[in-house]
């Protein structure tokens, strides 16, 4: 059954619909106008007494218009543009809003965030690491927060490209003094939210913000983390996206470098110092580690010489440890 983007953001903007409900409902009904027509019932199985809000289609057309307004891109997940590694989270966001460059969120990315009330000498470091890493060819993703953040956009901006990841609408800049930075960010980069237009940026959105942060970028760079943090936040959701951490090691009187200090302790985060140290651990290909490997090559004896490379193998093993390779090492002559 044919689909179409206003039914998909009907249903992505209906009550009680998030990212894994979302999916769930297109694998079962097929289409986004079919998962709607369900929806009420589907809310009376579950003893829901009231129907589940639906946004009349009024409203979606009003949205849409405004999003061509502005200028931005609206990217629905499975269809084209869309990111791919955003795409690889189990709760990936169902619609993105795009200011800017929208093909730059397939770039090789790395993220770096950190404290608010950040020392200079940490946005000295974030500015020069992001700096370098842009002109490597290396897009950086942040918050647009005051600290860290601003200082990682910046030095992007300087040598190559940077992508703002926001918590509110891309109609409402935050922090009001970065409004500038946001724009510059849009015009050589992309700002990029998942709320509607219009949204103010409340502290329950930023988790959200947070995991487009990670889901965007290869690695996440912490700097000045706090113990309890959005910093934190952050790389816990690369860690748990199987993407690499990186952290600076800060002195133990400082709180703010207390969280990275302790990713690496635990041997969560690399410790790095320059941005050579990413760049020699970043994966080299466009997909992260843990989906980028190479399958194990196929042992492709002759039908007529399988008996015995069974035979070989079987020899092969034993309870001590070995090497792998001497397996697959084996090949008809």
């Amino acid at each position: 059954m044919a689909d179409s983007t206003a039914d998909r953001l009907r249903l992505i903007r209906s009550e009680g619909v998030g990212p894994v409900t979302y999916r769930r409902l297109l694998a079962r009904y097929g289409s986004a106008a079919a998962a709607l027509d369900a929806l009420p019932q589907l809310a009376r199985a579950g003893g829901r007494a009231a129907a589940p809000i639906i946004p009349p289609a009024a409203d979606i057309t009003r949205e849409l218009a405004a999003i061509d307004r502005i200028g931005a891109t609206l990217l629905l997940l499975d269809t084209p543009g869309y990111p791919d590694l955003l795409a690889e989270l189990p709760d990936a966001p169902p619609a993105l809003l795009v200011l800017g460059d929208v093909a730059c969120l397939n770039a090789r990315a790395v993220a770096i965030v950190g404290s608010r009330n950040a020392s200079a000498n940490g946005q000295r470091l974030a500015e020069t690491i992001a700096g370098a890493l842009a002109q490597a060819g290396i897009a950086v993703v942040s918050g647009l927060a005051r600290g860290i953040d601003t200082a990682a956009h910046r030095g992007a901006l300087a040598q190559g490209r940077t992508i703002a990841c926001i918590a509110g609408g891309l109609d409402v800049p935050y922090p009001e003094e970065n409004a500038a930075l946001q724009a510059a960010i849009a015009r050589n980069g992309a700002v990029v939210t998942e709320a509607p237009l219009g949204t103010a940026p409340l502290a329950r959105h930023f988790p959200r913000r947070n995991r487009l942060i990670a889901g965007l970028t290869l690695g996440t760079l912490v700097v000045e983390a706090a113990i309890r943090s959005g910093s934190l936040i952050t790389a816990r959701m690369a860690l748990e996206a199987n993407r690499e951490v990186f952290a600076i090691p800060t002195s133990p009187l400082d709180p703010r470098g207390r969280g990275g200090n302790g990713l690496i302790r635990a041997g969560e985060a690399r410790l790095v110092e320059t941005a050579e140290d990413i760049l020699a651990d970043l994966p080299t290909g466009p997909r992260i580690r843990g989906f980028a490997e190479p399958p194990p090559p196929a042992l492709d004896f002759p039908p007529a010489d399988q008996q015995a490379a069974t035979a070989q193998i079987l020899g092969l093993l034993s309870p001590d440890p070995g090497e792998s390779g001497e397996i697959f090492m084996l090949r008809s002559s």
